[in-house]
C-alpha cells in the first residue's frame, strides 16, 4: 500500500470501533464456536428441561447425521458460485465492469452494486466476484491515475454480500420451500419462494438496503486531500492453472467442450420442464442452475476440474461445523429444550414486535453461528414455534432470520475471510466501512419487519 496513512473513516464508524476490535481481537474461529455452542445447549438442556446426560447424549449422537443432505446442498452452492465467478467469460465481464468508473466514488459504489446484484444470485458467487472486482477496479484506477482507497474498494466488494439471504440462494428460503426439509417438517408444509424470498415488501427491502448502503459508502469515500492506501501491484491473477496437454484419446476426451456442453444443455433442458410442469425453486434447482451455467461457459472437463480444485478448499468449513450443528438440533429436539426456548421468546414478543426482535436475536446468534444454513437448524425451529403460536406467518421468522444473519455478517468476520485472502488485506482493513454498511441495511431491516408486523 502506498501510505499507513488511514482516511478518516467517519463518526459512525469511530463509534463502532470498540466493537470492531473486540470482534478482531477475541472473535474464535467458527469451528470453536460451533464446539462451544454445542456444550452450552447441553447444559441448557440439562438445567431447562427433565433430561439426563445420557438423553442429551444420545440426542446429540442421533442428530449428527441429521444435516448431510442439506450440508451437501449448502457446500454445492458456495463451490459452484466459486467456481463460476472464475469462468474465463465472467473473468472477462469483471474487467470490462473494471473499466467503467471515472471517479473514486463511482469505483465504491459500482463494486458494491455488482457485488450485491451478484450476491441475490448466488451468495458464493458474491463473495467471489466482490473481491476480484475489487482488485480490477484498483488495478484499472490505479492504471488511469484514480487515487483509490483499496480497503475501501474491498469493503465494498464485501458489503454485498449483506443482501445475499434475500436473493436466489437464501438457505432459509429454500430450505422452507423444499420437499422433506427439517422446516418443511416441523410446519407440516412447504413455505413458497414467492411468499418469502418474492414477496413484494422483501423485494422493496431489497431495493432499499442496495440504495441505503450505496448512499453510506459514498458518504464514507475518502474526500479530497484525505490520505488512501492505493493498492501497490497489481493483484489480477489469470485464473487457476489449466493442464492440457493431449496425449491420448482419453486426453482429447478431457479436452473437448462437447462433454460439458452435453451435460450443461441436459441440466438446462430438465430445469425448463421442471418449471414448466410447475416445479418451484428449491436448493437443488439453484444448484443444477449454476452446474448447468459452469458447465456451458467452461471449455473443457479440464478446464472444469482445475476451477473446481481451486474452488473447493472453501466448502471445508460448511463440512466440518455442519454435522456439529445437526447435533445441537438433535439435542433441542430429543430434549424438548425447543419449547422451552420458544416459550421464553414467546413471553417477550408480539404480534408487531416479533420480527424486529427475531432480527436482533438472530444478528446475535449470526456472532456464534455464522453460516447461514447452519444458523437455520439451529435457530429456525426456535423461531417458527414462537410465531406459530403467537399467531405470525412463518414467512415473517424466516425472512427475519434472514435479514438478522446477513446483517452481523458486516462486522463477524468469516465469510470475510476468503475475501480478504484473494484481496491480500486484514480484517482491520476493513471493519470501520463494513460498520457504516451494517447500521445502514440494520435501519432497512427493522423498518421493514416493523412495518410488516404493524401490517
Amino acid at each position: 500500500m502506498s501510505s499507513p496513512d488511514a482516511p478518516r473513516s467517519g463518526a459512525v464508524a469511530s463509534l463502532m470501533r470498540p466493537l470492531n476490535t473486540l470482534v478482531e481481537r477475541f472473535l474464535p474461529s467458527a469451528l470453536v464456536f460451533a464446539v462451544v455452542l454445542t456444550g452450552i445447549v447441553a447444559v441448557l438442556a440439562l438445567l431447562l428441561t427433565d433430561a439426563g446426560p445420557a438423553e442429551v447424549l444420545r440426542g446429540w449422537g442421533d442428530g449428527l447425521s441429521g444435516l448431510l443432505a442439506f450440508t451437501t446442498q449448502m457446500a454445492l452452492i458456495l463451490m459452484l458460485g466459486h467456481v463460476l465467478a472464475s469462468t474465463r467469460p465472467v473473468r472477462a465481464l469483471l474487467a470490462r465492469l473494471g473499466s467503467l468508473p471515472r471517479t473514486p466514488r463511482q469505483a465504491y459504489v459500482s463494486v458494491f452494486l455488482v457485488a450485491a446484484l451478484s450476491s441475490l444470485v448466488t451468495w458464493g458467487l458474491g463473495l467471489v466476484v466482490g473481491a476480484l472486482l475489487a482488485r480490477e477496479v484498483a488495478a484499472q484506477g490505479r492504471a488511469r491515475g484514480l487515487r483509490l482507497h483499496f480497503p475501501l474498494l474491498v469493503a465494498a466488494g464485501f458489503s454485498g454480500f449483506v443482501v445475499w439471504h434475500m436473493g436466489s440462494s437464501g438457505s432459509g428460503p429454500l430450505t422452507a420451500a423444499t420437499e422433506g426439509s427439517f422446516i418443511a417438517a416441523q410446519l407440516g408444509r412447504t413455505v413458497p419462494v414467492s411468499a418469502t424470498t418474492f414477496s413484494p415488501w422483501n423485494l422493496c427491502a431489497t431495493v432499499a438496503t442496495i440504495a441505503a448502503v450505496a448512499a453510506a459508502l459514498a458518504l464514507a469515500a475518502p474526500r479530497d486531500g484525505d490520505p488512501v492506501r492505493e493498492v501497490e501491484a497489481d493483484l489480477r491473477d489469470a485464473g487457476p492453472r489449466v493442464d492440457e496437454e493431449v496425449v491420448t484419446p482419453a486426453d482429447r476426451l478431457d479436452a473437448s467442450r462437447i462433454v460439458t456442453s452435453a451435460v450443461g444443455l441436459a441440466l438446462a433442458a430438465w430445469l425448463a420442464l421442471h418449471f414448466v410442469r410447475g416445479g418451484s425453486l428449491t436448493l437443488d434447482t439453484v444448484n443444477w442452475t449454476f452446474l448447468a451455467l459452469v458447465c456451458l461457459l467452461v471449455r473443457s472437463p479440464f478446464e472444469l476440474i482445475a476451477l473446481v480444485k481451486g474452488a473447493a478448499s472453501t466448502v471445508g468449513d460448511i463440512l466440518l461445523q455442519f454435522p456439529l450443528y445437526a447435533g445441537i438440533l438433535g439435542i433441542m429436539t430429543t430434549t424438548g429444550l425447543i419449547a422451552v426456548l420458544s416459550d421464553a421468546f414467546v413471553g417477550l414478543a408480539s404480534p408487531r414486535t416479533f420480527g424486529f426482535l427475531s432480527l436482533l436475536s438472530a444478528g446475535l446468534v449470526n456472532f456464534f453461528v455464522p453460516s447461514g444454513g447452519g444458523q437455520f437448524a439451529v435457530q429456525g425451529p426456535i423461531l417458527l414455534d414462537a410465531a406459530a403460536r403467537i399467531g405470525v406467518a412463518p414467512e415473517v421468522a424466516i425472512m427475519a432470520l434472514a435479514y438478522g444473519d446477513q446483517w452481523t455478517n458486516m462486522v463477524q468476520p468469516f465469510w470475510a475471510l476468503p475475501l480478504l485472502a484473494i484481496a491480500g488485506l486484514k480484517v482491520r482493513d476493513i471493519l470501520a466501512y463494513t460498520t457504516v454498511t451494517l447500521v445502514a441495511s440494520g435501519l432497512v431491516f427493522a423498518a421493514t419487519l416493523l412495518i410488516v408486523g404493524a401490517g
